[in-house]
């Protein structure tokens, strides 16, 4: 999964969750409510300033919407297999060491 589409569904999910219309968000945050809806949709990569005015409208910070993205996301190899996070961060669940990591 490429970052703007995690991004932009959970931006989608966050406005939804409060009740705000696409309309709402992009009126507060000063962009047009097609390219909101791009974003949402992953079709365009918000540069850091775009998220920031979006994340203003949303009563959130940028950090608070990656927390969110890391959350919810769920990490595919190229082979489209799910990995588990530890598993990619090179880490043992069971105690927090650190793994080589295969190539």
């Amino acid at each position: 999964m490429l970052l703007r589409h995690a991004i932009g569904q959970t931006l989608r999910r966050i406005r939804q969750d409060r009740a705000l219309t696409l309309r709402t968000v992009a009126d507060a945050a000063r962009i047009s409510m097609p390219y909101l809806s791009e974003i949402e949709r992953g079709r365009k990569e918000a540069s850091s300033e775009i998220l920031a005015v979006i994340c203003r409208a949303l009563d959130m910070t940028v950090l608070d919407l990656l927390h969110e993205v890391t959350a919810e996301a769920a990490v595919i190899d190229l082979t489209g297999a799910r990995q588990d996070r530890h598993e990619l961060a090179g880490t043992r669940p069971e105690t927090g060491d650190t793994v080589a990591m295969a190539a």
